[in-house]
């Protein structure tokens, strides 16, 4: 068949033009001048940050100031095991920088793999180049799916139909001809053509600005901004808890100053939660890490979280739930057509389309094309309109127009080749109509009035792992809509073979009103013939009712709404759009992986909640204790070496181990409240119990030097109380939670029993009736403790 090329000029009804020289793009020459002008797309497209911006942000930190000057003051006035605290820190920003500079190296090797590369004509070849190797007046190929880069202007068209909603907010895709201007940012959504550079780099202001709010808009995350109030109330807590130490240490009772500055260090150094963060980033980074072996790039790190707080995710059938290719498996000609002719049809109308979407390409693999037959009009595919369309010029010079695309669309609802239709659609097979029309395409209604010539059946490729993965999200309580601008009935069958039940809902019956659409996605499963602006309006309708909407998808229609849905999810293969505006990519296509993403957030999560509470027990005992010691005007009854002891046993190793732990629990909200509930009373009994040990100490035991009996009393009666808030926080038990409960309890019997480890750690208990009293005194506080948390479980919603 002759047919225009795809570099022919048309206007907004596309007719074809004569064949024409096309641009050959740039020469060689004319690049490597533009490159040693500077005249490149140079702005780094970064997925994460660089490495002095990872260790500056593990360095340069409030808590890590305070942690320093006061180790430093430890290094001058006591000895060595005094200053252990600082050698724990400097060990934690490290392991902190190495593994975030582990997951700077997985998520940029990934988003190489997943880049776009936009394709560029130079000395008339067109080639795919990495968008930073864009040199301005370069002549960019661009088709359906594909994302505008740079600025530019349009040079060729052939229905080039562009959507600029994500730069303008105005829904409607802006046809474009020679001369328009194209901005970076948008993306195209029918037909094709080619746009020459004219902003570049630094230059093109509108790339940057897109580039921002597509890819790297930060994804609201509860966990970060959590942790951010809390160590705002600890520093608050901490500055006047501290003065009061210092104050009562130094000044009230008459210590020496060497001891009065490390009893006074070791009460500010474990108000510090210094760990939390550091731990908090490493679960995100060692997620990441894990994710990239599974081919998911993750563009944004809370995405990780927000896909665990999903309630809700929303599935675009094709290239989700079925795989991209299909296969036409029958040709049913209609009204007695002839079944050749029907064939010499369908084969020009796939040459008629540069730019071929999954359906049409079955189409052209399986109908050869007609030699004689010319393309004089064209309409390109486009997801609003469910159709596309061409008129040839035949051999004997009769000019025919066709149309191709969604028989209840193109048809009547009366029409009886719709019944046909229905029966084929049952079955889970995709059913495209063809149907010849007296309109021109220009026509407003160029389906009206159509003849039904022949019905295409199409039998899509279910992925093999998605029938698992909808049993998963089922059985994690998260509710799965399949969303499509298929037939509803088709997506209906489709989605019942993969087990998912629900009545199929035609997506042009809803109501247009934000709260009634909620109402009936909250009782339907399954939609099609949705739009592309439904598809948006229906993920706005499920937030506005409280949901966390996933959106997963591949084509140009699923962008808005994966643009607006909390967490957007991208196939690889998907088009450069879609990879650009998602939160997370699947490299390799499966929809299998997701089921790891969630877990991974669940993880992440759910054990941060758990380590957050054992350091912020730490960070409310110590202040109360330096609340008690000045109001009782006595010495503060640690050393620097006590509590960093009591903090490696009971909150350090066990919290890495727990935040690294398998965790399917599901992401629950109010993250500061639910931690503040549980860590204050824990704070509190500790601090109270561990006190009220140290006073009776102080009488038990009297005269000089008998302040390291006292010490060690309150030391055991604060360790055990820390030992059963590790044990609460250590549920639901199994084998490696008791063993490792019980290898920090041994721990520290090791060091009582060890004669160099009581000398390093100055602890020696003194007697049987204090020991034993300590031990009475935290039973009472554990079981205090018990019975909290108990009603604290019980009071907590769901």
């Amino acid at each position: 068949m002759s047919h225009i090329d795809a570099g022919a000029e048309v206007d907004p009804v596309h007719p074809v033009a004569p064949p024409a020289s096309r641009p050959t793009g740039l020469t060689g020459a004319e690049v490597a001048r533009r490159r040693a002008r500077g005249q490149v797309n140079d702005v780094p497209v970064r997925s994460s940050r660089s490495l002095g911006e990872i260790v500056r942000a593990n360095v340069l930190t409030r808590f890590n100031a305070i942690i320093g000057v006061l180790w430093l003051v430890m290094l001058c006035v006591a000895p060595i095991q005094d200053s252990l605290f600082g050698f724990v820190i400097l060990a934690n920003t490290g392991i902190g920088i190495v593994q975030e500079w582990r997951a700077k190296q997985t998520l940029d090797s990934l988003a190489v793999i997943g880049e776009s590369r936009p394709t560029v004509r130079r000395d008339g070849v067109a080639t795919e180049v990495p968008t930073s190797e864009i040199v301005l007046d370069d002549l960019i190929e661009i088709g359906p799916g594909d994302k505008i880069v740079v600025d530019g202007v349009c040079a060729e068209a052939d229905g080039l139909e562009i959507d600029e909603s994500l730069l303008t907010g105005e829904a409607d895709p802006v046809v474009k001809r020679p001369g328009d201007a194209v901005m970076s940012g948008s993306f195209v959504v029918a037909g094709g053509g080619a746009f020459t550079t004219t902003k570049v780099g630094r230059e093109a202001y509108a790339a940057q600005l897109a580039e921002e709010a597509s890819r790297f808009t930060l994804v609201h995350s509860e966990l970060r901004s959590g942790i951010s109030t809390i160590l705002k109330y600890v520093t608050w807590m901490m500055v006047p808890a501290a003065i009061g130490l210092v104050i009562t240490q130094l000044v009230v009772k008459s210590n020496g100053l060497k001891d009065a500055v490390a009893r006074t260090v070791g009460g500010i150094v474990p108000m510090v939660p210094e760990g939390l963060v550091l731990l908090t980033s490493v679960a995100f980074a060692i997620g990441v890490i894990r994710l990239g072996r599974k081919r998911c790039l993750v563009q944004e790190l809370p995405a990780i979280e927000g896909l665990a707080r999903v309630d809700t995710v929303c599935l675009d059938k094709t290239g989700t739930l079925t795989e991209g290719g299909m296969d036409v498996t029958e040709l049913r000609p209609l009204d007695g057509a002839d079944e050749t002719y029907v064939r010499r049809v369908l084969g020009a109308l796939g040459e008629s389309d540069p730019h071929p979407n999954a359906s049409l390409q079955a189409i052209i693999d399986a109908f050869p094309d007609s030699e004689d037959w010319r393309c004089v009009q064209s309409l390109p595919f486009s997801s609003a309109r469910k159709y596309s369309g061409a008129a040839f010029s035949e051999g004997d010079g009769e000019i025919s127009t066709w149309l191709l695309g969604a028989p209840d669309v193109l048809l009547g609802a009366d029409d009886p080749a719709l019944a046909e239709t229905g029966r084929l659609n049952e079955q889970g097979l995709r059913v495209l109509l063809l149907a010849r029309t007296r309109h021109d395409l220009d026509d407003p209604r160029p389906a009206r009035g159509a003849q039904p010539t022949a019905l295409v059946v199409l039998e899509q490729r279910l992925r093999p792992d998605a029938a698992d993965t909808l049993r998963y999200f089922a059985d994690q309580d998260v509710r799965a809509k399949v969303i499509s601008g298929d037939n509803a009935v088709s997506v209906g069958a489709v989605a019942a073979k993969l087990g998912l039940d629900g009545t199929a809902v035609d997506a042009r019956r809803l109501p247009g009103g934000q709260t009634e659409m909620a109402r009936a996605l909250e009782t339907g499963t399954v939609f099609g013939r949705v739009t592309p602006q439904q598809k948006r309006d229906m993920v706005g309708a499920l937030q506005s009712h409280g949901h966390t909407v996933a959106m997963t998808g591949d084509g140009v229609n699923d962008v808005l709404a994966l643009k607006d849905a909390d967490i957007g999810v991208a196939m690889g293969s998907g088009s450069e759009a879609t990879r650009a505006v998602a939160q997370i990519v699947l490299l390799d296509n499966s929809f299998a992986s997701l089921p790891s993403v969630v877990a991974e957030g669940r993880r992440v999560i759910g054990n941060i909640t758990r380590v957050a509470t054992l350091f912020l027990v730490k960070t409310v005992y110590s202040v109360l204790l330096a609340v008690l010691v000045v109001c009782w005007g006595v010495e503060y009854p640690f050393l620097p070496r006590h509590l960093t002891m009591l903090s490696t046993l009971t909150i350090g190793i066990p919290a890495f181990f727990l935040a690294l732990a398998p965790n399917k629990e599901r992401a629950k909200p109010h993250f500061v409240r639910r931690v503040m509930r549980y860590s204050v009373p824990g704070g509190v009994v500790a601090g109270v119990a561990t006190f009220v040990t140290y006073l009776i100490a102080r009488h038990h035991y009297t005269g000089a030097g008998s302040l390291g009996a006292e010490t060690s009393a309150a030391t055991l009666t604060l360790f055990l109380v820390s030992m059963w808030v590790l044990a609460i926080i250590a549920r639901p038990y199994t084998w490696w939670r008791v063993l490792l409960v019980a290898a920090m309890g041994a721990a520290f019997v090791v060091v009582l029993a060890v004669p160099a480890l009581q000398s390093f750690f100055a602890l020696k208990l003194v007697g049987m009736a204090m020991p034993w009293t300590a031990v009475g005194v935290a039973v009472v506080a554990s079981a205090l403790l018990e019975l909290a948390w108990k009603r604290l479980d019980a009071r907590t919603p769901a």
